[in-house]
């Protein structure tokens, strides 16, 4: 019997509906993971596995701005995945704006103090929960869509700035930084969906807390600096909450 890494644990993932959440939500079945899907959308997902079969997953319909009622949802879980994004390509209208930071930035910071909030509470005998946040390689360089680059910037500086007091014995926190796949929020992207969810798999398998799954090799040198160079300076200038 091959070993599945993720038997007996839940896993959530937010845009479930999206192609990275369906590609996610396929492979992390094949590792064994009880699935629950995220998603605004109110359309049921209906995945098939390699041997077509349904996969069997709990569906929860959510929106942006809501994010403490799935409280009841996350205690359950044991990985948080938050993936979901909203890109709004050349549109720079105060609505875009508002979307943008939003969806991106705020919906996931909230999360990640909801789940460490309930992280902090578990008893010392429960496993470490995981969150894995998707920030994108927009979190450094172009992405030809200027409200998508700002807002996935503030993601990624306020994991780094919370993971100083959020990360620890009763959570890990892995960063996402994913080149260009194929999706609705990118129809031209060089990989698939699936790929990407293997090698996102692959990586914290390796137990990377920062994976990077791109065809740029210049994010592989860039983004580890990035995100230790923004450690260190917000370590220094900050201090936690009394």
């Amino acid at each position: 019997m091959s070993h599945k890494p993720f038997s007996g644990r839940t896993v959530a993932v937010t845009g479930a509906s999206g192609s990275l959440g369906q590609a996610l939500l396929l492979e992390l079945h094949h590792q064994g993971a009880a699935l629950v899907a995220l998603t605004s959308s109110a359309a049921k997902l209906a995945l098939i596995d390699a041997q077509g079969s349904p996969l069997q997953l709990e569906q929860v319909q959510w929106r942006c701005g809501a994010e403490q009622a799935l409280q009841p949802v996350l205690q359950r879980c044991d990985v948080l995945v938050i993936n979901h994004g909203f890109n709004s390509h050349g549109d720079r209208s105060p609505e875009a704006v508002a979307r943008s930071l939003e969806v991106n930035a705020l919906s996931s910071w909230r999360l990640l103090e909801l789940f460490a909030e309930i992280a902090q509470a578990d008893p010392t005998s429960r496993p470490r929960r995981e969150l894995w946040m998707n920030t994108s390689e927009a979190e450094i360089q172009a992405a030809v869509s200027p409200l998508y680059e700002i807002s996935k910037r503030l993601q990624g500086q306020l994991l780094s700035l919370r993971s100083l007091d959020l990360a620890g014995p009763q959570l890990r926190l892995r960063r996402l930084v994913l080149g260009p796949f194929r999706s609705a929020l990118n129809p031209i992207g060089l990989m698939s969906a699936a790929f990407v969810a293997r090698e996102i798999l692959r990586q914290v398998g390796w137990n990377c807390g920062l994976v990077i799954v791109t065809p740029n090799p210049l994010t592989y040198a860039v983004m580890p600096l990035a995100a230790l160079s923004r450690w260190l300076y917000f370590r220094v200038v900050s201090k936690a909450a009394t």
